[in-house]
């Protein structure tokens, strides 16, 4: 386990609200400050951190002098647009110390979803790191609806991972890790010191969100190491309360939980494929579709698809359940989903009978496809 972060070149460190803002008691400028210590360090080493942070809408709250936060969108909003202000400005002044020059990334998910945008997003933050600039990214709040937004900045910090095909994503909490069970229930529980990102256990381990100020739980962060396995990297989630903590991460040093990603990564368009947080719809697949996608690996014909869900339009991203429910792939359609449902159990010869044209022979390309 202490190697896990012994050849990373390329970092994502992703600090929780409770940490940034001192349980939301306004922003710890003191804790933002010794994260600019630490990463000013490692960039000395050579490396390259992109730095998610979360606190703008604790911070808004304290600005605002609001109580509890709210759960109306747009009083969300209009708190995130007054905490972003002090929160870029105080890692900015903390930065600034270490002669480090700092940029602002808001994000939302079609700003990821939209395969331009994701790639200038991509080109944008290579530039930054080339530069020797950090970025400081968070959801854009601002302007994020319940559609679109990430939900978690631990979902985001994972998104991020896969854009930059960084090496390890360091999630930082106010947790030692993860517990077998949670300890604030089960004093003495056992912490998970080393295990495989995508473990299925994990899962039933992590249990329900946590803290009132964030919106993530343990659940986000071993989901967002799954998510961040696909394109390779590893993932820390420990104490942002250890004095030094990415420094000991990085010397090796065992702190938290390691969860390490398998050995077979998926291209750059699959991950892209695969990050599509929101789906427009979702396509039921018979025994036979589930087979030859998962088992021979060929595209999905409309014959093998006996039910559909959803209103989306051509090229946009469904899922592919199997008869049990369960996503097994999700990928870009051929077809809307009016003419989907018209050509549900059609042999492809077939497709231009029914609809009076042909655009493809199948209803998703294996190259637009991923398994899950």
């Amino acid at each position: 386990m202490a190697s896990i972060l012994q050849n990373a070149k390329r970092l994502v460190v992703k600090v929780g609200s409770s940490l940034v803002t001192n349980e939301g008691q306004g922003l710890d400028r003191s804790a933002l400050a010794r994260w600019a210590q630490q990463i000013a360090a490692l960039r000395l080493q050579g490396l390259e951190i992109v730095l998610v942070s979360s606190g703008a809408i604790a911070e808004g709250l304290q600005r605002l002098r609001w109580k509890r936060r709210p759960h109306a969108l747009h009083e969300l909003q209009a708190a995130a647009a007054v905490g972003q202000m002090g929160l870029i400005q105080a890692y900015e002044a903390c930065f600034s110390e270490h002669g480090l020059i700092t940029s602002q990334v808001l994000l939302t998910h079609e700003d990821l979803a939209d395969r331009k945008r994701y790639l200038n997003a991509r080109t944008t933050l290579r530039t930054l790191l080339g530069l020797g600039v950090i970025p400081i990214i968070n959801e854009n709040d601002t302007v994020a609806t319940e559609e679109i937004r990430f939900g978690d900045n631990d979902t985001l910090a994972a998104l991020v991972t896969n854009l930059i095909e960084a090496d390890a994503l360091i999630i930082l909490t106010d947790q030692a890790g993860l517990y077998e069970r949670d300890p604030r229930h089960y004093p003495g529980s056992t912490l998970v010191r080393d295990a495989h990102a995508g473990d299925p256990r994990l899962e039933a381990m992590a249990g329900a969100p946590g803290s009132a100020i964030g919106r993530g739980g343990m659940l986000t962060k071993i989901l967002a190491a799954k998510r961040a396995a696909r394109s390779g990297a590893h993932t820390v989630i420990a104490s942002g309360r250890e004095p030094d903590v990415l420094l000991r991460l990085s010397a090796g040093e065992a702190i938290g939980t390691h969860l390490t990603a398998g050995r077979a990564t998926l291209a750059a368009r699959k991950q892209w494929l695969a990050d599509h947080l929101q789906v427009r719809g979702r396509l039921m697949l018979d025994l036979g579709a589930v087979k030859a996608l998962t088992i021979d690996g060929k595209s999905l014909l409309p014959i093998g698809v006996y039910d559909v869900t959803g209103d989306f339009e051509r090229g946009e991203a469904v899922s592919c359940l199997d008869e049990a429910q369960r996503e097994i792939a999700r990928g870009l359609v051929n077809y809307g989903a009016g003419d989907t449902r018209r050509i549900l159990r059609t042999p492809s010869a077939e497709i231009e009978a029914k609809l009076g044209y042909v655009d493809e022979l199948e209803l998703i390309h294996r190259d637009n496809l991923v398994l899950l």
